[in-house]
């Protein structure tokens, strides 16, 4: 009889079989070669499933663990099948499920941490779009009403993280922070690294205490670990953005006594190590931080003495020389602003929202490219942008539930998206992935 950590494991297998075989050949619609192989594939799964799992529970020893030599022999990638179509099979694994497909053997779980497997999965084009935002909980049973005489404690959200799928329209919650399950620091900021989302700051949704503690939650095994704090003291609204390789940079904002600050930290993911640099030339508080052209670059934000009134310079950190631009851009905003919405597309423009409009920069010039929808234009909360398409959410109103639209920027036309009523609360701070 077979313990229930033997029987964890069995089930575990069967769900990763299940999830390859029904995606194997369900996902490839590039060319009649590919889909005969993914069928292939798909047979061979179901025809050798059941010695599998009847090899891996006799695999179970007194104690109910698992031989690991024992499994990666009998298993090779996918048994029966060449390599190269089990990774076939591997690369179709959604995202929600690695965690599940790397913990049936050690040979998948070494293949999937490969950084040629996740180049393969991207060429083949098979990565998955996913936005992270810091969304505030809401329960759609509940009619909240706030009284006059009420604590700042009682009506602030409770926020948590949301995934939204663009390509696909689902949306579903990341597991809770260890120690956050009633809710994170508001305004805490997200960075999407590799494989890995970073979770920096934010106020005690009770205290207001600052936070400098770092989370990160790596998307393949579905866990969450400390990183090293923040360091030099509480930080509060600071300008954050990753090269999506393994760092994060932080600058400005304020601190305990709202002055506004210029220091610069970067943190290396890898290592879990925070190095601080040389500072900016300004104080800046509120600013906007978006990785762009190979570049750092922090935009807009106020000194102590202005308190709200938005610069409209920027400056810029050279990770290649590892120092900042010699000139501070002056007028980089060309109108005084709150840069929040500022996002890079890659594809050689800065794009934000302006009045109205989504608005590119390019040789230094801004342009109105496209309209905002109507419900999202009274406050837009989040914008992001990847390959060609930008994610907007916002809504008609302040205070009202949130919309969501995805505009192609190839032809600036606008397509809404269907949200379900719990993911309709306000957005903080978000990024996105490539998975």
């Amino acid at each position: 009889m077979t313990s229930q950590s033997g029987q964890d494991d069995v089930i575990a297998v069967s769900q990763a079989r299940r999830t390859l075989a029904q995606t194997g050949a369900a996902h490839d619609s590039r060319g009649s070669k590919r889909r005969t192989e993914a069928a292939r594939a798909d047979v061979s799964l179901r025809q050798n499933t059941r010695l599998t799992l009847a090899d891996v529970a006799a695999a179970h020893n007194s104690t109910g663990q698992v031989h690991t030599k024992v499994i990666d022999s009998i298993m090779e990638l996918i048994p029966g099948l060449p390599d190269d179509l089990g990774l076939e099979c591997l690369i179709r694994t959604p995202h929600d499920h690695f965690s599940s497909v790397s913990s049936v053997c050690q040979r998948w779980k070494s293949e999937i941490l490969l950084p040629e497997f996740w180049i393969h999965r991207k060429l083949a084009g098979l990565s998955q779009r996913v936005v992270v935002m810091l969304q505030a909980r809401v329960d759609p049973t509940h009619i909240i009403t706030v009284p006059k005489a009420t604590t700042r404690s009682s009506i602030n959200p409770v926020c948590r993280l949301t995934i939204c799928e663009p390509e696909t329209g689902k949306w579903s919650e990341l597991p809770p922070v260890p120690g956050y399950s009633d809710g994170l620091p508001i305004f805490c900021q997200l960075a999407g690294v590799g494989l890995n989302l970073v979770v920096m700051g934010g106020w005690n949704p009770v205290t207001w205490q600052v936070s400098n503690a770092v989370f990160v939650y790596d998307f393949v095994s579905a866990t969450w670990k400390r990183g090293a704090d923040m360091p030099g003291g509480p930080r509060s609204f600071f300008a954050c953005a990753s090269d999506f390789d393994r760092t994060v940079f932080v600058a400005g904002g304020h601190d305990n006594e709202k002055n506004a600050l210029r220091s610069l930290l970067v943190y290396d993911v890898a290592k879990d190590e925070w190095i601080q640099l040389v500072d900016m030339a300004m104080d800046r508080d509120e600013c906007k931080g978006v990785f762009y052209a190979g570049k750092f670059h922090v935009i807009g934000g106020y000194d102590t003495e202005m308190q709200g009134q938005f610069s409209t310079s920027a400056e810029a950190f050279d990770v290649a020389t590892w120092q900042w631009d010699h000139e501070v851009q002056n007028d980089f905003l060309e109108t005084a602003t709150c840069p929040n919405t500022c996002v890079d597309c890659g594809d050689g423009k800065l794009y934000m929202r302006r009045s109205d409009d989504v608005v590119a920069r390019k040789s230094s010039t801004w342009q109105a490219v496209a309209e905002l929808p109507a419900e999202v234009r009274s406050s837009t909360t989040y914008m992001t942008a990847w390959q060609d398409k930008m994610f907007v959410i916002g809504s008609p109103r302040f205070g009202e539930a949130h919309k969501a639209y995805v505009l192609n920027l190839k032809d600036y036309t606008w397509a809404k998206m269907e949200m379900p009523e719990e993911y309709t609360g306000h957005v903080q701070s978000g990024c996105w992935f490539d998975i």
